[in-house]
């Protein structure tokens, strides 16, 4: 990753986005307390997320994350949301954030988990052979995300935005896996990586 260039041209919502938020959101060489802080806004003090469709980053292998942070920082994978964060990350931050991440314990949200959606996205998840990359506890690894315990409402989203190629900087290995499943198969596997 050192030495990577990147050339970063805003979009008139990332610039707005910039102009609002606080000059210290936005000023290089945060230390990391501050930039965990930033992050914790959104996905939660704890790395667990409370905020719809928001994933939660605790316990995320840190590879995943190094990979994802990297993406949306050259423009690759764009959220619009997140680029006042990303934009001036250098390689050691990105580094520490996914370290810090990877460290915390994940948390199961407070949305109800229905046990008959559970035992149907088990089936769903076995004949799509989701643990093949994820792991049999979905735990993932390398540069396959966690599952387990995430966030129901983003799990459907991220899904979604697979089937419907809709996702910026994606693997389309995994919009090959989900390719052909229902709504109702989406939420069955929503359903059973959150109760993992």
């Amino acid at each position: 990753m050192n030495g990577l260039k990147r050339q970063w041209r805003p979009s008139a919502v990332g610039l707005a986005a910039v102009l609002i938020l606080s000059s210290a959101a936005v000023a290089q060489n945060l230390p990391l307390t501050e930039r965990i802080q930033q992050c914790g806004g959104c996905h939660g003090e704890d790395g667990n997320s409370q905020i719809e469709k928001v994933p939660s980053l605790a316990g995320q292998p840190e590879f995943f994350t190094i990979n994802q942070l990297v993406l949306m920082r050259e423009g690759v994978r764009r959220i619009e949301a997140m680029m006042p964060f990303v934009n001036d990350l250098k390689d050691e931050d990105i580094l520490a954030l996914a370290k810090h991440f990877a460290s915390l314990p994940p948390k199961r949200s407070e949305e109800a988990v229905d046990p008959a959606l559970v035992n149907r996205g088990a089936e769903i998840a076995e004949a799509r052979r989701c643990a093949s990359c994820h792991l049999p506890s979905l735990a993932g690894q390398e540069q396959m995300p966690r599952l387990a315990k995430q966030r129901i409402d983003y799990m459907i989203y991220a899904l979604k935005s697979y089937l419907t190629d809709s996702r910026t900087g994606a693997d389309t290995a995994m919009t090959a896996a989900i390719l052909g499943a229902s709504d109702a198969d989406i939420a069955a596997l929503a359903h059973y990586a959150a109760s993992r």
